[in-house]
């Protein structure tokens, strides 16, 4: 009698247990089915395009740099193989003490269309990688129609720009980002960035699929399309002068103000090797995909509860459920079958992203690049990683030290 006691009161908690569970995990599940069901519709990888006549000169790239003379290479090779729908590229340096400036010079004299500048000192309020970047708008020639920003880290493929510009003009947007393939090479990088770039497709949808409001608008500035008429309607990158994430604060800003924003698949014209190692890859990636200047408070932790119950929680409840199932079975009952099936479908979606994603890495020669179907493995560590980010704010960023609590971002630089 008392052993059949303990084994009600134990398939109670459980069954009490497993209700709770299913009440906040199958919202969020269809929460996620919704915002990835729209990526079987997404539109094509972008292509590159000829430079039409009319295009000529309307495109100004501005690169900020700040010691970056080891990686800068690429990107300024792949800007001298763009067409002439590019104007001018526009260097903005920070003071470099590596050669970053040296190197901008040596292609300067191949290719008349670099212009190096500096952008110290940096103002109060501002940090540094949106000051270059409004610092180069506002030196750029105001006839041209676009004014594209692009990160030292980037490697640009031949007709990036005239796509670009072409596809933003045919199709009427003001501001459009592009996600790039990504070049890994560690078994620790192949392992642990694919999980952290998951958490970017599970809150917003893949490349390619429109947002439901501006504050589901993703966006990537390393390399970030805006209208020019548009920026000086904004005041510049000022709404973002403060944020850690100013791609995805400025084109929320601009969304907000009824501009027609996109972020598009950028793999077969837009690569990057973004960081070394899986360490620097924790540490610097990491901090800024919570994605805190962009959102508010309720929006910042209401996306990683939603990233803990699909993403981080299938991984600890299956395995549970599963031994619970074959050395507990007298105490099994139909919530606890449910919640098994629900975390089976949340674990069989996720090894399913993980084929579709692929096309944004570049396998090439990549030594650790077995590891790359090993990264599920990794959602736990990077659910924590966007917890642990949303905590904390950036005290150092590229070699700078900022205030703990810098000006909130306003509308416009007044």
């Amino acid at each position: 009698m008392v052993g059949l006691s303990v084994e009600i009161f134990t398939v109670s908690w459980l069954v009490v247990i497993a209700c709770l569970f299913l009440v906040v995990q199958l919202p969020a599940a269809a929460v996620l089915i919704s915002r990835l069901l729209p990526g079987a519709w997404r539109s094509a990888p972008l292509r590159a395009k000829p430079t039409r006549p009319d295009q000529l000169g309307t495109v100004s790239v501005v690169v900020p740099t700040l010691n970056e003379v080891n990686r800068l290479g690429p990107c300024l090779q792949g800007l001298t193989l763009q067409g002439y729908a590019l104007r001018e590229i526009l260097i903005v340096d920070s003071q470099s003490t590596d050669g970053t400036q040296a190197l901008v010079k040596t292609i300067q004299q191949q290719d008349p269309r670099f212009r190096l500048l500096s952008d110290w000192p940096l103002p109060p309020g501002w940090v540094g990688r949106p000051w270059a970047l409004d610092y180069g708008f506002r030196h750029s020639s105001p006839t041209s129609t676009w004014i594209l920003g692009i990160d030292a880290d980037t490697h640009p493929q031949p007709g990036l720009v005239a796509a670009l510009a072409q596809a933003m003009e045919d199709q009427g947007y003001d501001l459009v980002s592009l996600a790039p393939q990504f070049i890994l090479k560690t078994p620790g990088e192949f392992w642990l960035q694919p999980a952290l770039l998951i958490t970017l497709v599970y809150r917003f949808g893949a490349a390619g699929t429109g947002p439901v409001t501006s504050q589901r608008v993703m966006a990537n500035g390393q390399c970030f399309m805006v209208r020019r008429e548009l920026l000086e309607r904004l005041g510049g990158y000022g709404p973002a002068r403060s944020s850690f994430c100013d791609d995805v604060t400025l084109a929320r800003h601009a969304a907000a103000q009824g501009a027609r924003v996109g972020f598009w698949d950028g793999s077969q014209l837009l690569q990057v090797r973004m960081y070394e190692g899986m360490t620097e890859t924790w540490r610097e990636w990491g901090r800024s995909l919570d994605l805190k200047d962009a959102s508010s408070s309720l929006q910042l932790w209401g996306d990683w509860l939603f990233l803990v119950l699909v993403q981080g929680l299938p991984w600890l409840v299956t395995p549970s459920l599963i031994a619970l199932r074959f050395w507990a079975a007298p105490v099994w009952c139909l919530p606890l079958g449910l919640l098994l099936g629900l975390n089976l479908g949340l674990l069989g979606l996720r090894l399913g992203l993980q084929g579709a994603i692929a096309s944004a890495y570049c396998f090439d020669q990549a030594p650790g690049r077995w590891a790359f179907w090993l990264s599920p493995l990794a959602d736990i560590a990077a659910v924590f990683r966007i917890g642990l980010s949303s905590w904390q704010r950036p005290r150092q960023w590229r070699g700078r030290q900022y205030p703990d609590q810098p000006p909130t971002p306003s509308p416009s630089r007044g």
